[in-house]
């Protein structure tokens, strides 16, 4: 069919929410759009309409809006599953009502194509048709692009409240097969202020972020934090799966400009967004902005071509090995794999690249310690020992690459809420993961005296950081010492000594700052 005369056909295509639910059978899968571009309208049709069908299949990435398919009394009609867990549905999942599928985002969309999961019907949400009768898929292109284009019907919402975005986020009236047209207020996801500890994370993830890094930030309130300490930074670009409020006024200010990315330069490339009315007034007809699939944005292999990409993920729990436990809380599942993986592993591989896991040191109104000796019984490995890179919390940075057990154990430990510090050692001790007679500064009572740490920049350019000595400075100060000559040594330090074991170099990194 020619493009040209989708007018003709547009009419006959409007349909009632209750009629187009006439095309849903028992047992047919439904995907239902994602986020804050859920068609909310159709949600509530599909409810409605529950009392025809048995036995339906929903499936989607994350909801933001109603799911009132949950409810217990409609469990003989819709059995859900959901590739990531919002608030709104986790209860149900995990009383055993609905599914949840583990897999890497850029994954899914193969998994459409391949037919290894159908789609009987995509209930979708877009914009009103452009003059060519291209509709945008707004807020939520992800995977929507991938299942409406595979899903044997396509009923779509059309709403004026849509924001009309660029990049892949179209699809043309023709290949839709019943239009709803019902305007309702897009959601909106706004978050509360970041507190004390968030702001701190997010100064310290600031300090990896170089000049003309591409950046990746996961869901939740650390890139809101983040934001505040960017304001400096120059010529960033931003390549992730989804972005917020917080993107505006890095914006504005300067931060951001896209100019010097590897690929898309000069855009911002997303494939969702959640946030205010502010957030969506503001992409709506931006060509700054562009949104792509999943199968594009979180593929490794682009998210490698970016250099200096700096991809900032969030762990629920990460062990004294690197193992980082993101999706669940034991054998509670909370959230979801998402993009996580599939960023650590494209800036991993970025020339210049950094890959990090920000948390809170603590959970629970600081009951408990997330960072652990071991993870809990059932929970799951999100990103494994070899996969991370840096581990962020409002402590500090500890940096695992190519460390040993030992070393991430004094690294992970040095980043610890100080009050769980000496519990992680003694437990590192009896796994055998350390020294037997490693020793560490009580610091709950001890110090460690930040406003010390400085930039100096020497007359050729070069910036050099200074700090306080640190425990998991252990191995560099040996080294060093080892470096010196033998008349170096005696002259510096008046002392015969010309072998630094471990007992004696870890007294010279455990300092007690106050003496």
């Amino acid at each position: 069919m020619q493009q040209f005369d989708w007018k003709e056909k547009y009419n006959d295509k409007i349909k009632k929410a209750a009629v187009a639910m006439k095309l849903i059978n028992s047992g047919n899968s439904i995907f239902i759009g994602t986020g804050c571009g859920q068609p909310q309208h159709l949600v509530n049709a599909l409810v409605e309409y529950s009392n025809h069908i048995f036995d339906a299949h929903i499936i989607h990435l994350l909801t933001m809006g109603t799911a009132p398919y949950v409810d217990e009394k409609f469990r003989e009609k819709f059995k859900m599953n959901s590739f990531f867990i919002a608030d709104n549905v986790r209860d149900a999942l995990n009383s055993g009502v609905g599914d949840y599928t583990p897999i890497f985002l850029s994954e899914i969309p193969q998994e459409f194509e391949s037919g290894r999961l159908q789609i009987d019907v995509a209930l979708i949400s877009v914009s009103p048709p452009d003059a060519s009768g291209l509709c945008s898929l707004g807020v939520s292109v992800d995977i929507v692009k991938s299942a409406a284009a595979n899903a044997k019907y396509i009923i779509a919402q059309v709403n004026s409240n849509m924001p009309r975005t660029f990049g892949d986020s179209f699809i043309h009236v023709n290949n839709i097969d019943v239009l709803v047209p019902y305007d309702e207020e897009i959601i909106h996801a706004e978050l509360a202020e970041p507190d004390d500890i968030l702001r701190r994370i997010g100064q310290n993830i600031a300090r990896l972020v170089e000049d003309g890094s591409t950046i990746e930030c996961g869901i939740g309130r650390i890139p809101q934090a983040l934001a505040d300490y960017l304001v400096y930074k120059k010529d960033l670009g931003i390549h992730t799966e989804m972005f917020g409020d917080w993107i505006i006024d890095l914006i504005e200010c300067g931060a951001i400009t896209c100019a010097k990315k590897t690929l898309n330069r000069g855009k911002v490339v997303a494939s969702f967004c959640m946030g205010s009315q502010r957030l969506y007034e503001y992409i709506d007809n931006n060509p700054f902005f562009e949104f792509y699939p999943t199968e594009y944005v979180n593929d490794p292999f682009i998210i490698s071509q970016h250099d200096k990409m700096v991809a900032i993920n969030v762990g629920l729990e990460v062990d004294l090995t690197g193992q980082v436990c993101s999706d669940s809380l034991g054998y509670r599942f909370y959230s979801g794999i998402g993009g996580q993986v599939d960023f650590v592993r494209g800036a991993a591989r970025s020339r210049g690249g950094k890959a990090i896991i920000a948390m809170p040191s603590t959970a629970k109104d600081g009951q408990i310690s997330r960072i652990v000796g071991h993870l809990a019984e059932g929970a799951g490995v999100v990103t494994t020992r070899g996969d991370v890179h840096y581990v962020v919390t409002e402590y500090g940075i500890a940096y695992l690459h190519g460390k040993s057990i030992r070393e991430r154990v004094l690294e992970l430990i040095n980043i610890a809420h100080p009050k769980f510090r000496m519990e992680l050692l003694q437990a590192a001790k009896a796994q055998k993961y350390i020294y037997q007679d490693q020793i560490i500064l009580d610091t709950e009572k001890v110090r460690y005296p930040d406003e010390l740490e400085r930039y100096d920049t020497l007359r050729d350019g070069t910036e050099i950081y200074f700090r306080p000595v640190k425990p998991t400075d252990e191995a560099e100060l040996t080294e060093m010492l080892y470096s010196l000559i033998s008349t170096s040594i005696r002259t510096r330090d008046m002392t015969q000594t010309m072998t630094f074991p471990h007992k004696d170099v870890q007294q010279l990194t455990n300092i007690d700052y106050d003496k």
